[in-house]
């Protein structure tokens, strides 16, 4: 098996057994974090009754959103009939608050004529998220796509101009303008917009089984659509697009619609 992702997860038992789950190998789990299983050829498996895509080789993903519940089942059903059950027992993190203010008051209450562009943008992003491709390159570990000082971290609840807003999605990276950002992981281009009104200059990777990720407010974009992306390939410069203060880089994480905290992928974790 290729090295695994330094994210957070968790020591799983089986169902009335102190044994650790078969199917995990890392053995911690925080909110915001992703798993990566190996589950028998051939198996089936589910996440509260939901299935969960298996590769050929047998690796699915799990993830688990800012607020996930504290236990869940996860169950692997085999070519045999047999199942093994295991309960995943999820962190609780404490967020920060960030206060962001000096940004554009039309960035923070958008116009009438604003909003069909926000939709539009929403729309593209959210097709992204319902891909769920054959690829593994999540199998791989993720790498910094840039390096800088941290300026916004993963879960932190945002007040913008002194209006409360959504939690923040990813981690934001400070860095100058024009520094190149760099692929973390290997994948495929699925999204690039050159100005996405919240966003500005946006690109979008997808790593297989429902994960992408997410570079934004990006000074140039270097990649197109339908482009192989190796880890370390440049696929932008640091920008300030869309709504930014200054230059940085968000990154952001998800499995389908659920946000990850990109920092546990590189095994760094953010209160």
């Amino acid at each position: 098996m290729k090295a695994m992702l330094s994210s957070a997860v968790i020591m799983i038992a089986l169902t009335g057994s102190t044994l650790a789950c078969p199917l995990l190998s890392d053995k911690t789990v925080l909110q915001g974090g992703l798993l990566i299983g190996r589950a028998p050829a051939g198996s089936k498996v589910s996440l509260k009754g939901k299935a969960v895509r298996v590769s050929n080789g047998g690796h699915f993903l799990i993830g688990f959103g800012r607020d996930a519940d504290p236990k869940t089942k996860l169950v692997a059903l085999k070519r045999n009939g047999e199942s093994i059950e295991c309960t995943v027992n999820v962190t609780k993190r404490k967020y920060k608050l960030e206060r962001i203010d000096g940004l554009l008051e039309r960035q923070v209450k958008p116009r009438a004529e604003d909003i069909k562009r926000i939709m539009a943008d929403n729309a593209a992003i959210a097709r992204v998220r319902q891909l769920d491709t054959t690829g593994t390159d999540f199998t791989a570990k993720f790498e910094w796509p840039v390096n800088g000082r941290i300026s916004g971290v993963f879960g932190s609840q945002r007040i913008l101009n002194g209006r409360p807003k959504r939690p923040h999605n990813g981690v934001d990276i400070a860095a100058p303008e024009g520094t190149p950002v760099q692929a973390p992981a290997s994948g495929l281009v699925v999204l690039v917009h050159p100005d996405m009104f919240y966003t500005g200059k946006t690109v979008m990777l997808d790593h297989g089984h429902g994960l992408t990720s997410v570079y934004v407010h990006m000074s140039i974009i270097t990649v197109e659509v339908g482009q192989r992306v190796k880890s370390g390939d440049e696929i932008g410069r640091v920008g300030k697009t869309g709504r930014a203060t200054g230059p940085h880089l968000h990154w952001g994480v998800s499995l389908f619609s659920t946000h990850l905290d990109p920092g546990l992928l590189v095994g760094r974790v953010h209160n």
